[in-house]
Order: C-alpha cells, then structure tokens, then sequence
C-alpha cells in the first residue's frame, strides 16, 4: 500500500552496558513504491559517530513483504553490533509525531527517575541554519542543517554546542526541518553518564514530506 508522505516508525534499542554504545531503529514503508524498510543506527556515544557497519539498512523492493520482514533482515545484519546493547536506559522526555507542543525546537527533563525536586534539568534546544540547496533541492523550498546546544541552569555555565553541521549530507535528500522526539539517559556503573537525542527530521518525500530520525549522542556533565 503507498502513502501520501511516509513518517518512520522509531524503536529505541538501548545501550551497551559501559554506556559506549547507543542503538535505535527505524522503518516503515517508503511512500509512492509502498516498499518496507527497515535502518538500525549504533553510535560510539563518546565520539558521535556510526559505528563499524552503521547504519544497517534493509530495504525489500516487494510491496507484498512486511514491515517485520525488513525489520527481521536489518536486525539479523547488524547482529554483532547489537549483540553488546543491552540496557534500555531512561527515556526521559518524548514527543509523539503528532503531538503540538509550545515549541518543536527545546526539550527538557529531569535527568534521574527519583530526583531531588531542586535539582537541575537538562534542557537541548535546536537552531535551524538555512543553507544553499544542492540542485536536487532547489524546487522544494528552503533547505536547512541544524545545530543542538546544551544548556545550563547554574549561573555562569556556558553553554555546549553538541553537533553543528557544516552542510547537509546527501543521505538527508532535502531536509525541510527538525524538531525534537526523545531524549533518553543512561547511568553505567563505571563510566560516564550518556545521553541520546533523538530528531526527528521532514525531508522532501515522493507525494509529500518524509520523516526520518537523527540521533546526537553526548556524555553529560
């Protein structure tokens, strides 16, 4: 079946035990072929970067084969990496595809499940940077990259730029905007604290926007 604008379904994986590692998966069904997928994302979250292999994408050019279908090949492929993500962590804050929220581009929580009300939050915001489109791009109204900062309550701290593009890859075929999904924590026991935002990003799809998801990886102060 094909869909006017086809939004990825998100499952969050977890992490590694030690915190080194962060996983989630999208899929769905691409619109206009109708064509289920499946893409598994591991990140080294000290670095920010896809790990050995990453992404793992799997896409079954049958509009009879399932979405679970996909998903069970692109989980089988990424096996190994995933053999080492074991802890859920904490999801901390979420935003549904859906949801109307006062402003798409902040998003705060508290960082424990059992947290002294006078603590801290932690608290991300988006910037969205307009940026010449490539010419695939150029009829499809204003392109943007984005940059995510960390900001702090306690007075004086600055603030932590944690990712800013410096150009929009080609794998994002014509982002449009970004918006905020979830944020989730883990605590390893020896280790630094992680964090995983995920973004959820419109893109230029066949017969409308697509959605699809990024993730920025950090250690916490």
């Amino acid at each position: 079946m094909a869909h006017a604008g086809d939004f990825a379904t998100r499952a969050i994986l977890g992490f590694s035990e030690d915190g080194s590692r962060f996983a989630f998966e999208e899929f769905g069904r691409q619109d206009g072929s109708g064509f289920p997928y499946s893409n598994i994302y591991v990140i080294n979250t000290a670095t920010d970067q896809w790990t050995a292999g990453s992404p793992f994408r799997v896409l079954i050019q049958d509009e009879n084969a399932s979405e679970d279908d996909a998903r069970d090949q692109a989980r089988d492929q990424a096996g190994n990496a995933l053999s080492v993500i074991r802890q859920p962590g904490v999801h901390a804050a979420t935003n549904q595809q859906l949801e109307i929220v006062d402003n798409p581009h902040r998003m705060a929580a508290k960082p424990y499940v059992f947290n002294p009300p006078t603590s801290d939050s932690i608290e991300f915001r988006i910037e969205e940077i307009p940026v010449t489109p490539p010419e695939m791009c150029k009829d499809f109204g204003e392109t943007k990259a984005f940059r995510l900062k960390q900001i702090f309550s306690e007075p004086g701290k600055a603030t932590r730029l944690l990712h800013e593009d410096d150009g929009v890859p080609s794998s994002r075929r014509c982002p449009l905007s970004y918006r905020f999904a979830d944020i989730l924590t883990y605590y390893p026991d020896n280790g630094p604290a992680v964090a995983a935002i995920l973004i959820l990003m419109e893109q230029v799809g066949f017969e409308g926007p697509d959605g699809r998801y990024l993730a920025v990886t950090t250690q916490l102060d």
